[in-house]
């Protein structure tokens, strides 16, 4: 007789009833919710924007006094929905710190640059990559591995169309990356110039390199929980 996943009463907040839901995962995602602590650990795209950005207005109606902390462990992905979770970090009222722990790249690390530049962190072992397709910035780094932060200009997947629509989508790209240099340069401090640069081909550095270069504020020590 297998033995499935049990069910627990979940009352929502406001509501008289409870309802019965699938127990561990649901218990542990709402509690983390409950607690302000968001996870963006799958490629960026619309369903897990929304899902994300739904949550930071909820939390921000709930309580608009209180931190949020967005964890970030992405390979990236589309570039709208990366600069809506990007937008709507500037628009809610809380704080959003952001954390990188893993891998960062893309829009994982575009979205890493967060609402405030006091509040972006990443492990000490974490990894940074910006990527052409729609990625920008990121933190990640494994057991051995040296932590590492590259970016570079988004890129389109291939496009089959008459010649007047490919110009139309040339041009639409071109607009983008000037989009992510622009907060690029607003975030790290640099000169536009260097941005655009840095952004031509794929560029690595480490966490510290990282966080000279403006991409993190803070970088978390091994073993004792402290930032540097």
């Amino acid at each position: 007789m297998p033995i499935g996943v049990p069910k627990v009463p979940f009352r929502i907040p406001g509501e008289e009833d409870s309802v019965w839901v699938d127990g561990y995962n649901f218990v542990l995602i709402n509690r983390l919710h409950r607690e302000r602590i968001l996870f963006s650990g799958q490629q960026v795209d619309s369903e897990i924007a929304n899902q994300l950005m739904g949550l930071m207005i909820y939390l921000t109606i709930e309580d608009d006094t209180k931190d949020v902390y967005l964890f970030i462990n992405s390979h990236g992905g589309w570039v709208t929905p990366g600069i809506a979770m990007y937008d709507t970090m500037q628009f809610v009222q809380p704080d959003v710190h952001t954390i990188c722990m893993g891998l960062a790249a893309s829009m994982g690390s575009f979205v890493l640059g967060g609402k405030w530049i006091i509040y972006r962190s990443g492990f000490d072992r974490s990894s940074t990559l910006g990527k052409s397709r729609f990625h920008s910035r990121a933190v990640c780094n494994a057991q051995k591995m040296p932590v590492r932060v590259m970016i570079h200009q988004p890129s389109s997947s291939f496009y089959e169309e008459q010649t007047g629509e490919f110009v139309l989508e040339a041009e639409e790209l071109l607009k983008l990356r000037e989009t992510l240099t622009r907060v690029y340069v607003q975030r790290t401090g640099n000169l536009l110039w260097v941005v655009s640069e840095v952004m031509e081909r794929d560029v690595f550095m480490s966490a510290t390199d990282a966080q000279d270069h403006g991409i993190v504020d803070l970088v978390a020590v091994e073993n004792t929980g402290d930032f540097t």
